[in-house]
């Protein structure tokens, strides 16, 4: 009851332009929602949604391919939106993203390792539903807690030491999934293909029904704590005399955006720069409180997702580019902006 009641109350922490964008995002996200179960490689009128008059392939590709594959598109963007806005807030470090200071390419090490070494050792429905999510949410919390004890003693500096160790780790897990290349069957190599480059083409009500519950569920919990990530931004020995349980706080980022990272890269890979470009492009919109930017970063992460899933379909129709190129490329020009931009600060 009490993170309904904190869920809820978070409304009465924003202004009214920010309830204004936030109003909007949501709608931007269903707006979205509908546009991509629409369009791809068979094209539905939107009336046509609401209606039983599809024949039965039509069906088939709506509701067991079209829309199991957006809704799990926008709850992966939305994970990543929001674990980037939190983990930002955490670090007090404008360039933290799951993706750029290594947890998804621990989460994704995690995955494959199971892939590959632990096809032989669980059954099939195991290992689909609970071994590889499992692996990948522990190779997420394994590197953001080294993060965090890496990093913790570098005060300001601690900016660049993250994102060095960020570089070391991505290093290594590609190291780690290489050797898994090398030594992977075909069967294991198309899966760790797909982990590589991030695609939402394996979606399934068997599948993502499980993943939907725990991200709402996670993303739920971590909500409650905008306040005191907002309070962490004056500093720790402030936060802590204004009576906030720092440990108790790093703790709950910390699981959740494991939780959320290594569930979204168990189902759809690694797609980077969306924790990174999100939560700037919501700050842009609307300030920099996290009572409206972990709920605002979510909607908004979802609709990008959306969108670059929408043009992974239709851009070289009836084949799919990865989800984690358009992502990338999208991404990356706005990271170099951001760093010509804290340059000229």
């Amino acid at each position: 009851m009490n993170i309904f009641t904190s869920y809820f109350n978070f409304l009465n922490h924003l202004s009214q332009f920010q309830k204004f964008i936030f109003y909007s995002l949501i709608i931007l996200f269903f707006i979205f929602f509908l546009i991509s179960i629409s369009l791809g490689s068979f094209n539905f009128f939107i009336l046509d949604l609401f209606s039983y008059q599809l024949d039965s392939l039509n069906k088939i590709v709506l509701y067991e391919i079209r829309i199991p594959r957006v809704l799990l598109a926008g709850f992966v963007g939305a994970s990543l939106g929001i674990s980037g806005a939190s983990l930002q807030g955490l670090f007090r470090n404008p360039l933290a993203d799951p993706g750029l200071i290594g947890v998804s390419a621990g989460a994704a090490l995690g995955a494959a390792l199971v892939i590959v070494l632990g096809s032989n050792f669980f059954s099939e429905y195991f290992f689909n539903t609970f071994a590889l999510p499992f692996s990948a949410i522990s190779g997420a919390a394994l590197v953001i807690t080294l993060l965090y004890f890496f990093t913790r003693g570098f005060g300001y500096q601690g900016i660049t030491y993250m994102l060095l160790i960020g570089i070391a780790i991505n290093a290594l897990a590609s190291v780690g999934i290489g050797i898994l290349t090398f030594i992977s069957s075909d069967s294991e190599l198309r899966g760790l293909t797909f982990w590589t480059m991030g695609s939402f083409g394996g979606a399934s009500w068997q599948i993502i029904i499980p993943a939907l519950f725990i991200i709402i569920f996670t993303i739920l919990w971590m909500i409650p704590s905008a306040r005191k990530l907002d309070l962490l931004q004056l500093g720790e020995p402030e936060a802590y005399r204004l009576g906030i349980d720092i440990q108790k706080l790093k703790f709950k980022v910390i699981i959740s955006s494991a939780i959320i990272v290594g569930v979204s890269v168990a189902l759809s890979g690694m797609i980077g720069f969306v924790g990174l470009v999100v939560p700037h492009l919501v700050r842009l919109l609307g300030g920099v409180n996290h009572s409206y930017l972990l709920p605002a970063s979510a909607f908004f992460g979802g609709s990008l997702m959306m969108s670059a899933d929408l043009l992974s379909r239709i851009l070289i129709s009836p084949a799919e580019v990865p989800v984690g190129l358009i992502t990338s490329a999208l991404g990356a020009p706005f990271f170099l902006w951001l760093i010509f931009k804290s340059r000229k600060i």
